[in-house]
């Protein structure tokens, strides 16, 4: 498996421009299946779960091109199969988006179960009442979900109440009220950004979507839709990592292609530790640490538009180099402070009492061995090393490939010392793959 090997201490000076959303790209790759007409993506990031997605697409017979790099033209024509195995679910948990958009359309739909994550449980138990209150027949066989569409082979547009908020719960229920009869409307939806994203491209494609990014969104239901050409929204995740990036190595750092009024509670939270940023136009922020340096301060991770559980690991490397004792509350997930103990190996001193982490600072770190758990505690990993003395190696870092465009070229670019290591036997993918995933 590949490693990085970083020799911190520099501070990183120059110009990053962020990747698509990869969080808004599954989604609206899995709408492309609503249509037979081909879907047009822009932005889309070149990361794994990306490739993931577009093996899914394919092995149900879809036909995806990629004439540029960042473009996929999907065409779903002739989808031969309406199942998404165990052996792509397990790599990835949004291949369930291919739920809603296959019982729409084809009135059936086997989808296996998700399982468990590193950073806890995430039934799709909400996914799946939501169906069943659009008329879906859903059952459990073998580990997969079943879900066949009424008799007349369309749901019914229906009141769904979440019991929590949902992001792929939202997602997939949008796709489906899509196509549904009737009006559909989606009580306690997810807010996020990447909500609003689909719902502009299913608009694109002929849907009829209303009130995507409020908690209240209302879908009547067409007949069909059509292809349609759309641009993804730029990271909001990546955007948020940099600017900690800058902060964390006393650097300074222009970030190009982001959408600040999408990162708009972690950019306060920051300035208020001490994070100079400045918003240079509508898709460029300037971020540096204040000559004062940085304040420890509390946060707590919360739904869409509060601070995101995507940044928590982050933001607790950067409360390391901060003055004073912080706390980290995770609402989200029960269990995503599995970078905390190997942070400690690099000298931080965290404590975790029951869904809180309290971080004494500031802390000097030293490089040290270290192993990725998941997605963002790679991240938070790669910005300690980035401020460690000495050299941190870090371990499996194809979670980090799962989200981040190639992070160490971009970082490199900047003035990171930060070197990938391929191992030279081959890598027994199966092996690879089996690892517990999060988004």
């Amino acid at each position: 498996m590949d490693r990085f090997h970083i020799r911190g201490g520099r501070a990183l000076k120059g110009l990053v421009r962020i990747s698509g959303a990869k969080n808004s790209a599954l989604p609206c790759m899995a709408a492309a299946i609503l249509t037979p007409e081909t879907v047009t993506l822009h932005n889309v990031p070149y990361v794994r779960d990306i490739i993931t997605q577009r093996r899914l697409l394919e092995d149900l017979g879809a036909t995806v091109l990629t004439p540029e790099l960042r473009t996929h033209k999907i065409t779903a024509a002739h989808i031969e199969l309406f199942e998404a195995p165990y052996e792509l679910v397990k790599t990835m948990r949004a291949s369930v988006l291919a739920l809603g958009p296959l019982l729409a359309r084809f009135g059936q739909a086997k989808v296996s179960l998700p399982g468990g994550c590193a950073i806890g449980t995430r039934p799709i138990d909400l996914h799946l009442r939501g169906l069943e209150v659009l008329g879906a027949q859903v059952s459990l066989e073998s580990g997969y979900v079943v879900a066949r569409a009424p008799a007349s082979g369309r749901l019914r547009g229906a009141e769904v109440n979440f019991d929590k908020v949902t992001v792929t719960g939202t997602e997939n229920l949008m796709m489906a009220a899509a196509l549904a009869e009737g009006q559909t409307i989606l009580n306690n939806a997810a807010r996020e950004p990447e909500i609003a994203d689909l719902a502009e491209l299913l608009n694109r494609m002929g849907a009829r979507v209303r009130g995507a990014g409020t908690s209240v969104i209302k879908i009547d239901g067409v007949e069909g839709l059509g292809g349609a050409e759309h641009t993804i929204i730029p990271d909001r995740i990546e955007t948020g990592t940099f600017l900690i990036a800058a902060a964390i190595t006393g650097g300074e750092l222009e970030l190009k292609d982001c959408v600040p009024e999408h990162s708009g509670v972690l950019i306060a939270k920051l300035r208020e530790a001490g994070v100079e940023i400045e918003e240079i136009n509508r898709s460029t922020l300037r971020a540096r640490c204040r000559d004062g340096g940085l304040k420890a301060r509390d946060i707590m991770t919360e739904p869409h538009p509060r601070f995101p559980t995507d940044m928590q690991a982050q933001y607790m490397a950067l409360m390391t180099q901060a003055e004073g004792r912080s706390t980290i509350t995770e609402t989200i997930f029960e269990n995503r402070f599995m970078h905390a103990s190997e942070m400690q190996r690099m000298g931080a001193r965290i404590g975790i009492e029951g869904h809180t982490a309290i971080v004494e600072g500031p802390t000097p770190l030293t490089g040290a061995r270290v192993q990725a758990s998941d997605l963002r505690a790679s991240a938070c990993l790669v910005l300690a090393g980035l401020a460690a003395e000495g050299e941190t190696v870090i371990e499996r870092v194809y979670h980090i490939d799962r989200g981040y465009e190639k992070i160490e070229d971009k970082l490199r670019k900047v003035g990171a010392d930060i070197e990938r290591i391929r191992e030279s036997v081959a890598v027994n993918s199966e092996q690879e793959s089996s690892a517990p995933v999060i988004a």
